[in-house]
Formats: structure tokens, C-alpha cells, sequence
């Protein structure tokens, strides 16, 4: 592109459209965050549902569907435009809340799930995508910590606030209005005021690189096995949202199993989100000194954090040790995210991000099976200690095998090119 019609990137250059991007980040964090107290305790109370592999379901339908999303999000994204995905991901939300409302039976609110997969796939993959866009290599960590931060601030406001609308009315209706209103503002903001960026993606790279315009075949092999750094991060985002699942199914059963009321339940699983506002700072010094370091002492943290709820009692330990291994994933979570975004093409970036989110997202199906599994046929603590030990199993590998991607003083050197390879996509 001739620089005099080039448009310079920076966070403070697109501070409105940057902002308004946080504020439906922001929302998508509502709308699943609006699902983790109320819908694991209304299978049981209201459904009749026994059996926690089944109530696990519906984190699996929505872990599977959202990790084939993220695939073909970015995909998309470098096909028709941000923007469009995202005004997409806003319409599959709308049923949602009615799903929640009056479904019969457990198998309904799975199908709500699937909705809610397709939402935040589509909707999340676009907010980082156009952040990333607008704000440039120079602050990539700090975008992707700012989106980060606002999407878990949003899930622990939204599972605050609908715990309290519990707790003062009933498990439903009420909580899902907030949802509703919600989506539909999100929407509205999504078709008016929302530009698209990804002209701002296609000028920043070189399209003579003999990196750039790889086919969508080649991303998937490079982001998924092909470089070993890029498969260190894949498998560590997949464990690392065992973390997440185990606070959306096991944490309020397990709680609620203790004796411990429904809103205090709604505040340790928001502490635990609320932890990740960190987000914004840990993305920023990852800037500063490199994605690795925050990424495994995350990857221990959490780790840890998660361990010590099963060996303590009362509702200050679960504050704290929430808090802990929410602090892990806000060291972990915006800069394993980087680590592609780092080490991709500009012309292929959202869809190298978008394989990430794939293998990062499929964890919360494989999670919620192993943990349902694991409380189904030993025990809820189990559920714990097999998480912790995973964590502390994917942060060795992290150790071992991930080298350093900021552009800056990194270490990490793409895999060399094939000797013939086509450009065209797929």
C-alpha cells in the first residue's frame, strides 16, 4: 500500500472504534458469564438432573461447537471482513435467553449451548482480531490484555450479578432479562457503530514474504504440529480451560455441596473471573520482558490455586484460592493468545489465531467430560486434583519446548519454508 494512503495503527489513533470493541468484548463476557452460577444449579434444583457427567453436557456442546468456530471465525474473517462475523456471532445470541427461560427439559439448555459456542466464537474472535488490527505490532500484548481483561471482567460481573437476581428471585426467569438485554445492545452497537479493520491487517505486511498468504491447509499443520513452539502453546491453551471449566461445573456443585449459599457461590466463581481484569497489565508486560516467563508461571499458579480449594475449608480459603488461580490464568491467558499472533503473517494472522482458539476451546469439551467423569465415578475432589495435575504436567511442556515470539528480542524462527508451496487458499 502507497504510504500516502497507509493509516497509521495505535490504540490512541482508533481510541473510539478501539473502545467500543471493549465495551462488546465486555458483553460477550456477560452473556456466557450469565450461564456459570445459575445454569449448573438449575439442572439439579429445577430439571431434576442427578448425574454430573450429563450436567456437565452442556459445557461439552459448547466447548466442541466454539472450537470449530474459532476455526473457521478467523478463517472468515480474513475472507469477508470482521465486522460481518461479528454482527453474525450477535444474531446467533438472540435465542438464547429464551431457550433459558422455558426449556423443558436438560437437553434444551444443551442446544442453548450450542448458540451460546457459535456466539462466542464468532464474537470473541472478531473483538481480539479488530483490536489487533487497530492497535499494531508495537502494542499487540497490550490489546490482547485489554480485550482479555474486559471479556473475564464481563463472565465475573455476569455470574455476580445473575447469582444475586437468583438468590433474591428464582433461578428463572429473572437472571435471563439481564441476559437479554444484553445481547440485543451488543447487537445493536455490532450493525451501527462498529467499522471494519481488516484493511489495517493487510497493509501492516509484506505480501513478497515468503511467509505471507499461506494456504489455510499449511496454517493449520504449522499452528497445530508443525512448530514446536506454536504446539507448546496449542496444548497448553487446551489444559489451561480445564481451569475455566472446572469453576463453570464443578466449583458451584462442589460449594453448593458444602453448604455454602448461592450468591457466595456467584462470589467465589467471580473472584476467580475477576482475577483476570489482571489482564491488562499482564498482557502489557509480557511487552515489556517476553510471553514466556508470565505463561509458565501461570501455567503453576493456576495450577496451584486450583489444588489448594480442596485443602482448605470455608468460604475465605475458597475466596482466596479462587483469586490464586485466577491470578495464574491472567498471567497465562492473554499471552499464550500472543504467542501466535506473534509468530504469523499478518495475511494469515486470524486464521493462525483462529487454529489456536480451536485447540484452546476444544478444552472445554474435553475438560468438561473429564471432569463430569471424574465426579460421576470417584468424587468431586477428584475432579480438582486431576486438573491441578494436568496443569502442572502442560506448564513442564511449556517449559521445555517454548521459545520466545516477541518481535523485539524473541528466539523463536518460523520453521523454513517447503520447496514448492502453493499461495492460493483453499
Amino acid at each position: 500500500m502507497d504510504d500516502a494512503t497507509e493509516i497509521r495503527q495505535g490504540i490512541r489513533e482508533h481510541l473510539g472504534q478501539f473502545s467500543l470493541h471493549v465495551l462488546l468484548v465486555f458483553a460477550t463476557g456477560l452473556t456466557i458469564g450469565s450461564e456459570r452460577t445459575v445454569v449448573p444449579v438449575l439442572g439439579g434444583d429445577v430439571l431434576g438432573v442427578e448425574s454430573f457427567l450429563v450436567i456437565g453436557s452442556f459445557v461439552v456442546s459448547f466447548g466442541f461447537v466454539k472450537a470449530l468456530l474459532n476455526l473457521y471465525a478467523g478463517k472468515w474473517g480474513e475472507e469477508y471482513g470482521r465486522k460481518p462475523v461479528l454482527v453474525a456471532g450477535w444474531l446467533t445470541a438472540l435465542p438464547i435467553p429464551v431457550i433459558l427461560i422455558y426449556a423443558p427439559s436438560w437437553a434444551w439448555i444443551s442446544v442453548g449451548n450450542v448458540l451460546l459456542g457459535i456466539n462466542q466464537a464468532l464474537t470473541w474472535s472478531m473483538a481480539i482480531n479488530a483490536k489487533i488490527d487497530l492497535a499494531g505490532p508495537d502494542q499487540r500484548g497490550l490489546a490482547v490484555g485489554i480485550d482479555e481483561a474486559f471479556g473475564y471482567t464481563g463472565v465475573a460481573v455476569g455470574a455476580w450479578i445473575t447469582g444475586v437476581i437468583a438468590g433474591r428471585t428464582s433461578l428463572r426467569p429473572e437472571p435471563f432479562y439481564f441476559l437479554a438485554a444484553v445481547v440485543v445492545l451488543a447487537l445493536v452497537l455490532s450493525v451501527f457503530l462498529v467499522r471494519e479493520t481488516v484493511q489495517l491487517a493487510r497493509q501492516e505486511g509484506d505480501d513478497d514474504h515468503h511467509d505471507a498468504n499461506l494456504p489455510f491447509r499449511e496454517v493449520l499443520k504449522r499452528a497445530t504440529y508443525g512448530d514446536r513452539t506454536l504446539f507448546a502453546a496449542a496444548q497448553a491453551g487446551h489444559v489451561e480451560n480445564f481451569v475455566d471449566t472446572l469453576f463453570w461445573i464443578a466449583v458451584p456443585l462442589y460449594l453448593t455441596s458444602e453448604g455454602l449459599a448461592i450468591e457466595a457461590v456467584g462470589v467465589v466463581v467471580g473472584i476467580h473471573s475477576a482475577m483476570y481484569f489482571l489482564q491488562i497489565g499482564t498482557g502489557g508486560l509480557a511487552d515489556r520482558i517476553g510471553r514466556r516467563p508470565p505463561v509458565v508461571w501461570g501455567m503453576f499458579l493456576a495450577g496451584g490455586g486450583v489444588l489448594g480449594m480442596v485443602l482448605v475449608e470455608g468460604y475465605l480459603g475458597w475466596v482466596v484460592l479462587a483469586g490464586l488461580s485466577g491470578l495464574g490464568m491472567a498471567l497465562l491467558y492473554p499471552n499464550l493468545m500472543t504467542v501466535p499472533g506473534d509468530a504469523a503473517h499478518p495475511s494469515w494472522r486470524s486464521a493462525g489465531m483462529g487454529v489456536y482458539r480451536m485447540w484452546r476451546d476444544a478444552g472445554y469439551g474435553v475438560g468438561a467430560i473429564l471432569i463430569g467423569l471424574s465426579m460421576e465415578l470417584v468424587s468431586a475432589e477428584a475432579a480438582f486434583y486431576m486438573t491441578a495435575g494436568l496443569m502442572f504436567l502442560s506448564g513442564a511442556v511449556v517449559y521445555v519446548w517454548m521459545e520466545e515470539t516477541h518481535p523485539e528480542f524473541g528466539t523463536h524462527e518460523p520453521p523454513a519454508p517447503a520447496p514448492e508451496r502453493a499461495v492460493a487458499d483453499d
